[in-house]
């Protein structure tokens, strides 16, 4: 059976309302700092009692507010790491293992040669006796793991595990837990602010926006047609407008002055329109006759950044705003070196260009 949780938590103004259902495999829980991922987590392991509701992994209820059933966190066999892994300071990478493994074997001989097995597996040879200051990040990190799983944990969360962690390590750290989780099979909770490591490492994933959570859907579901402007924002998605039907399969964006086709179904009271960087185009005067959903802007800035460039632009029929908030009418177009010297070479004036998007890659959202 899956894990259950529809539960609400209030701590001064914040007020978590989580309620979600997630199934076998590695979910991610997506959303920007501040918005009750960490605390969804916590009350899950018991450390954090909710004011009201339900959580129950497997048929067993950790929580109960009706029934008035709250299970201590032992009894919930849950592993929880968090994000600066907890290890005990005073102890050695061995000790802090054991700690793991105790709990559940009390014969010392066995106990040790679990803990050896681990060791080997999570490359901690020649670190039994460091203690966790002496350790580097991704080694305390394979320490708190190996703990966890030494425990037999009935389902794994992982509070953003790779934040404080450099790029080259995260990198590594990243192909190293996708291989632990799929040789242990358990089920895992994937907190991050991260889209692509959602995108990489989970099957599936519930948006949390203020601290409420949306439905557990496939990951790539939420890439390719999310349904609110607060799940697109989480996914990438750097072009927004206010937006409003215009009559058939069109949508007018009214911070753009344009009017757009979509393909597909409209969202049901939709209000904004996106639309993802790489999908739009620049179009050279002589190549836009036929082409749906062309219109003309003026370009703003270019900005060049390591493998592509970024242009910005205003539509030409956008809406006066005040000074100082034009840039927010404006449109982010990222494209590859090469098709910006390929339109260069075909134009020669870049000051109004033509701008393109499919109607496949119009997005409209609640």
């Amino acid at each position: 059976m899956p894990l259950l949780v529809d539960i609400r938590k209030k701590l001064g103004d914040f007020e978590l309302r989580a309620s979600f259902q997630a199934d076998q495999g590695v979910t991610g829980i997506l959303g920007a700092s501040g918005c009750g991922k960490s605390m969804t987590l916590r009350c899950i392991a018991g450390i954090v009692r909710p004011d009201e509701g339900r959580i129950e992994l497997d048929g067993t209820v950790f929580f109960d507010s009706e029934k008035k059933i709250d299970l201590k966190p032992q009894k919930r066999q849950v592993g929880l790491l968090f994000q600066n892994y907890a290890l005990f300071p005073n102890m050695t990478v061995r000790q802090n293992l054991l700690t793991g493994v105790k709990a559940r074997e009390k014969d010392k001989e066995k106990a040790d040669r679990l803990v050896r097995e681990m060791i080997r597996r999570f490359s901690l040879d020649g670190l039994e006796g460091h203690r966790p200051f002496q350790l580097s990040g991704g080694q305390q990190q394979r320490t708190a793991l190996a703990r966890i799983l030494l425990s037999k944990p009935r389902m794994l969360m992982l509070d953003e595990p790779f934040s404080a962690l450099d790029g080259y390590l995260r990198w590594n750290l990243e192909l190293e837990l996708s291989e632990v989780l799929q040789e242990y099979g358990c089920s895992t909770l994937f907190v991050s602010h991260s889209r692509d490591e959602i995108y990489r490492i989970c099957r599936q994933v519930c948006v949390m926006d203020r601290g409420t959570s949306g439905p557990v859907i496939p990951v790539k579901q939420l890439f390719d047609s999310p349904v609110s402007k607060a799940a697109a924002l989480l996914s990438g998605c750097k072009n927004y407008s206010r937006a409003c039907p215009a009559g058939g399969h069109t949508a007018f964006a009214r911070d753009w002055g344009v009017t757009l086709a979509y393909k597909g179904e409209a969202p049901e009271g939709f209000r904004h329109m996106g639309i993802r960087s790489h999908y739009l185009r620049l179009v050279p005067s002589g190549e836009a006759e036929g082409l749906e959903n062309v219109f003309r802007c003026s370009i703003r800035r270019i900005i060049e950044d390591v493998f592509s460039m970024v242009v910005m632009v205003s539509p030409a029929d956008a809406p006066e705003v005040s000074a100082g908030d034009e840039h927010e009418s404006w449109l982010r177009l990222e494209l590859s070196k090469e098709a910006w010297e390929a339109f260069c070479r075909k134009e020669e004036r870049q000051e109004e260009v033509l701008v393109h998007v499919d109607p496949g890659d119009v997005m409209l959202l609640r």
